[in-house]
Formats: structure tokens, sequence, C-alpha cells
């Protein structure tokens, strides 16, 4: 999996670890180009809930290396960025105490309602630490982790999140990074540090904790681990997905970004702390010092690719024109907040067809994330800038064209792929040369790609999906057998 032409200057690795997989590139500072690559899976449980063993995660991290080869061993820096919310919680030993929970698990929706109530409402929750947290958030898994396994939470002494996790097997440190920490629940975006009030409400003793690293810091060096890597490999603070994937892009304020992956999402680097009450946006901060308000939803790329599969059709194969509205909330769904939604189709007619509805599960994964896109913006934000639109989906035509129908903006799509190990480099690549890793990117061209000119917003269908949400949102949100 790896090619090595000659490098033009030093150079450092960017991981990404992800619900799937984790995947390592061996990236050239000087050109961004790509040296080598390699990526291992690891399993998801998908019983009662979204769980997965971090020991997979440090696997799957050390075959990804080695399928690097001899470029691995050459870096200076590496870096890892993470899937987010995911609780990890650790022993004594240092070895896991039970499977991580994962950012789709959403078991936690009573704890989180709980929560809500127990601190004044989401309008406070949205000024202390920037966000409503919903059942993703790490906090309401460690409130459901403790409610149902208290004699694992007892035997808890370390509390991480997924990217945490590898850099402390990296360096032998406990540390985290502000864009992940930001979306935990318990970390307070104005002061930028842990809400001893909130922990103390969970239970949460905050020595359990890692420390909060600061943008571009170095937080340790590899430590002799057989991994491929050279004495005093330099270990920088890593960070979530997003705020890699933003990293990896070199966003500039204002700049929109749309991510079509396993989850969808919305979001854009902005100079002001965020805090919206109603939950929609959660208001995380960035890895460089500002902030990445950003909206998401469960279901996208794999819900739309089930819809087609019931259908025995293609994901392209599309239609256009019916009446018919479906809502693919297959996991239950964060935007809008229904956690124990199910799908929903309504309109169907005799004269339906199969590639109609296929469109309608399209525009029914869009629809929640444009309806977030002005929340997330500012209001002085430039509405004629292109819409970065990112992920697995983002080469689709179906999911291009369902994008610019609905929004009716130009939609840019990157050449580059990987954003987020991209992100990781970067960041690895900052810390070694005192750079801002989001202008080492720019520099990198990560942004760079077709730009698809808008087409007329169709005002017909957002209408049309706005009222049947309306309608149906009582019933899509009833917990399953009436519990």
């Amino acid at each position: 999996m790896s090619s090595a032409p000659s490098a033009q200057g030093p150079l450092v690795v960017g991981v990404d670890t992800s619900t799937q997989s984790t995947k390592a590139l061996v990236v050239d500072v000087a050109s961004g180009h790509v040296v080598a690559r390699g990526q291992a899976p690891h399993r998801v449980s998908t019983g009662e809930g979204r769980e997965s063993d971090p020991q997979e995660w440090w696997e799957a991290l050390c075959t990804a290396l080695q399928q690097c080869g001899p470029a691995a061993r050459e870096a200076a820096a590496v870096s890892v960025g993470g899937q987010q919310h995911g609780l990890v919680t650790l022993g004594r030993d240092g070895d896991p105490v039970r499977p991580a929970l994962l950012w789709n698990d959403v078991r936690s929706a009573p704890q989180a309602r709980s929560l809500l109530e127990r601190l004044g409402g989401p309008k406070v929750w949205a000024d202390r630490v920037g966000s409503v947290p919903g059942p993703s958030f790490t906090v309401t898994k460690w409130a459901w982790f403790a409610e149902h396994e208290p004699a694992a939470a007892r035997a808890t002494t370390a509390v991480r999140l997924p990217h945490d996790y590898l850099t402390e097997r990296l360096t032998g440190v406990g540390t985290t990074d502000r864009g992940d920490v930001s979306g935990t629940g318990w970390w307070a975006s104005g002061p930028e540090a842990y809400d001893e009030e909130i922990l103390d409400m969970v239970g949460l003793d905050p020595t359990m904790l890692p420390r909060v690293a600061r943008p571009g810091e170095v937080v340790g060096t590899v430590r002799g681990s057989g991994l491929p890597f050279s004495k005093g490999t330099l270990v920088a603070p890593g960070t979530g997905d997003n705020a890699a994937a933003a990293l990896g892009l070199g966003l500039r304020p204002g700049t929109p970004v749309l991510s079509l992956g396993t989850s969808g999402t919305v979001y854009a680097v902005s100079e002001r702390r965020p805090t919206d009450p109603t939950g929609t946006v959660a208001g995380f901060a960035d890895a460089r010092g500002d902030w990445l308000p950003l909206a998401c939803t469960l279901n996208c790329t794999l819900a739309v690719d089930r819809v087609a599969a019931l259908l025995g059709l293609d994901r392209e194969a599309v239609a256009p024109g019916g009446t018919s509205t479906l809502l693919p909330y297959l996991d239950g769904e964060r935007t809008p907040d229904l956690p124990h939604a199910s799908g929903l189709l309504h309109g169907l007619r005799h004269d339906t067809t199969p590639g109609q509805l296929l469109q309608a599960a399209y525009d029914g994964a869009v629809h929640s994330l444009l309806g977030a896109l002005d929340l997330v913006l500012d209001a002085d934000a430039d509405r004629s800038t292109p819409l970065l639109l990112i992920g697995g989906g983002a080469r689709g035509a179906a999911w291009q064209h369902t994008v610019r129908r609905l929004s009716g903006r130009p939609v840019q799509v990157p050449r580059a792929q990987d954003l987020v190990a991209l992100g990781a480099a970067a960041q690895a690549a900052g810390v070694l040369t005192g750079e801002d890793p989001a202008a080492i990117a720019r520099r990198w061209g990560t942004a760079e790609g077709p730009v698809l000119d808008p087409v007329e917003r169709d005002e017909e269908t957002l209408s049309r999906i706005s009222g049947v949400l309306s309608d149906a949102a009582p019933l899509l949100d009833r917990v399953p057998n009436g519990e």
C-alpha cells in the first residue's frame, strides 16, 4: 500500500482513527506529497449500542504504520486525529475496563435529558460548554455508564477520548486538545477549563481526565513500543476528526464545509465562541485557537446506501420528480434531535418509481444539514462562497446534485482525500516547524478542486420535507416498544 518517491523535506505522520478503521499517511512537509499510506480495519459491535475495543485501534495503528514501510521510520513527528465523543475507560493497569462507547451510541438519551434539567436547561449548557449535549456527547455516556455498570465505573481510573487513547499509547502521557475536549460536555468553553460543577454532577473525578495541551505544543516523544518510529519522534496534541479535517483543508473563517460520511456534518471556522441554546449547532473549539461551530446528523451515506440496497438499485440510480418524502433516520437522529427515531416514508403513490424513492432518501439526508447551515455561519459570512463538499459521498454525482439543488450554492469538491489524516499531518508539521498548521495545509493545496456552479434552489422539495418533519416529529421520536 505504500510508495516512496524521493522526499523534498522532513516527513511527518498523520493518523485518522475512525469508527471503522485506522489510517496512517506519511507526508512530505515541503510539498504535502503523500509518500506512503497504510490502513487497517477494526470491528464495531452493533448490538444494543455501538461499541469498539480500543486495543483494536492500537493494533490497527501498528498495522497501518507497518504498511507504510521505511518512510514511517524517517518521520520526525506524528499526530492523531480521531472520532469524537467516544468514552474510553481505563483501569489501573492502563487497559480498557470495557469496550469504548462510540459517538453514535445513543443509549444515553435519558441521561442527556436528565443532565439538561439538572444544570438548569439548554441555555445554561450552551453558555457554559458551548453546546447542548445530546446522547452523542461523552458526558452523557459517562452518566449512562455509571448508572448501568457501576462496578466497572468504580474500577475506572482514567477517562479518555479515542484520539487521547492512541496519543497516550505513543507517549505514555495523558493529554488531549481543546478541539476534541470541547465535544465532551465537561469542558467550559469560556474559561477553557474543565467544569468542576458538571464533573461533580456526574460523579467524575477531574484527576481521571487528561491535561489539555495548547495548540502547537509538543506533548511528548514516541516511547519504545515496537512501532516503526525513530527515537525522539515528536508527538503533537492530535484532535477530533472534524477539527483535523478543518486543519487539513486549511480553513479560513466563513468557509462552509459539508462532510458526507457515516455521519453528515456542516461546519465552519469562526473567530467567535458559539453558543446555540437550541442545540442544533455544537459550539466546538478548533485545534488552532478559534472555534468550529458544527451541526451533525447520524444518518448520511450509510443510510442512503441502505435504502438503495432495499430497492435493489445502484446508489447513483436516482430519478427526478415524485411526491414522496423519505426521512432516512435509520439509527435515530441528532439533527433534528430525535434519538429514538426510525425511518419514515410519506407521500407514496402508484406511479412512484424506485429511483424517485432513492432521490427522496438523498433529499432527506441533506435537508437537515442545510437547514443548520445559516446557524453555523456567522451573520456576516459571504453566502456566495462555495460550499466545500468532502467525505466519502463527495464524489458521488447524486450527492453533488442533491446538495447543489437544495442549497442553491456553488459547490467545490477538493481533490485531496483523507483530510482527517492530512490535517493531523499538518499539525505534526506545525509542531516540527513552528508554522500555523492551517497555513501549511493551504500551501499543500488540499482544498483545491473543481467548482460546480449553483443551480436554482428547489424550494418545493425543501418545504415539503419541512412540513412532513413538523407533522411527524412526535411520532418519529417515540421510544421503541413504548418503553
